[in-house]
């Protein structure tokens, strides 16, 4: 190989690697991310809440399940990641007839959506040299990613006053429409992870958890 060759390879061979690296960091990144908020009624002693169960009237989820009489898959996932996270939590499981001190409902949805990057690398991951021609200039403007995103909202009613007194929501890139159950296992327990709520924390603050 003469000495051009090897001088227009070496950028290809950089750009490669590049894109390795990138691609590589950002699949851990995004899949160990979750956008949590939470909201909560301030006049609530949630220290008080002993006991939860399942708010009777849930409506189905996005896969149908519950409507059609049985429980489909990410609802099995939701409701076990839920029931493990409020043990953690100190609070009781009953049945929806035994006067609970609070219900749980959730709803779960995944979107398809858009995110803008504005970097000086191009789409493919590694920087565009552009030879003198000036195509770096072009893509330093950003460009735009696909994905899917898997939502999950956790609400506590509390059963005598029967009024919501805490919401947290949870938000992560998923790989397909559903969430997967180690997905779920995530969202389930960055959510949870802001209940019971402090006095000082904020009311509806967005956060990332690994």
């Amino acid at each position: 190989m003469n000495r051009i060759s090897r001088f227009l390879l070496r950028p290809l061979a950089y750009s490669v690697l590049g894109l390795s690296l990138l691609l590589g960091a950002t699949s851990c990144t995004t899949a160990a991310r979750v956008g949590v908020t939470s909201d909560y009624d301030h006049s609530v002693n949630f220290r008080a809440y002993r006991t939860w169960a399942w708010y009777p009237q849930q409506r189905a989820d996005t896969e149908g399940g519950p409507a059609q009489g049985y429980e489909s898959f990410l609802d099995r996932r939701i409701r076990a990641a839920v029931e493990q996270q409020m043990g953690t939590k100190g609070l009781t499981m009953v049945e929806a007839t035994a006067s609970p001190d609070v219900y749980v409902a959730y709803s779960a949805r995944v979107e398809d959506k858009q995110r803008s990057v504005a970097s000086p690398y191009g789409p493919y991951g590694y920087p565009y040299y552009g030879y003198g021609y000036g195509y770096g200039s072009l893509y330093n403007r950003g460009y735009t990613t696909e994905y899917k995103a898997g939502t999950l909202i956790l609400d506590f009613i509390d059963a005598s006053r029967k009024e919501l007194a805490w919401r947290g929501q949870g938000q992560a890139q998923v790989d397909n429409q559903t969430i997967s159950e180690a997905e779920v296992q995530r969202i389930v327990t960055s959510i949870l992870g802001n209940y019971p709520p402090q006095d000082g924390r904020p009311t509806s603050s967005q956060a990332y958890r690994e």
